[in-house]
């Protein structure tokens, strides 16, 4: 699902130069009452920028395949989010701008309160 909001425009998320995505880079956006808790389970993160109410973590491209991420999570390809002033609030502590998206969305699935749901197994041989 692309993250779009008729009311807003839509704003990329830019990273510091000193971060390459060389994988490309997406965003998972959650509401900023699950921001803080997210942010203390996580294993480790990447960037997140905040806007208003949102908060939204760098993954790196194509990390919703195969995923369908709960609402009221935002997935937003290309880092395009509904932002007017997003912010850096958070680098991460190594030299990648991404956070894991297997652990943000299982976390995520846990604060909303929806079961992780997986993709029939790809590439699987049938007898």
């Amino acid at each position: 699902m692309r993250c779009h909001r008729p009311e807003s425009r839509l704003t990329r998320l830019r990273l510091p130069a000193t971060l390459p995505a060389t994988l490309g880079h997406d965003a998972v956006g959650v509401p900023a009452r699950f921001g803080m808790r997210l942010a203390g389970r996580l294993p480790r993160g990447g960037c997140v920028f905040a806007d208003g109410g949102w908060w939204w973590w760098i993954v790196p491209a194509g990390s919703d395949l195969g995923l369908q991420w709960p609402l009221p999570a935002q997935y937003a390809r290309d880092a395009l989010v509904p932002a007017v002033r997003p912010r850096l609030i958070r680098l991460p502590e190594g030299d990648s701008p991404y956070t894991p998206p297997i652990p943000l969305y299982l976390m995520t699935c846990q604060l909303t309160g929806v079961a992780p749901r997986w993709p029939a197994a790809a590439g699987t041989s049938r007898p």
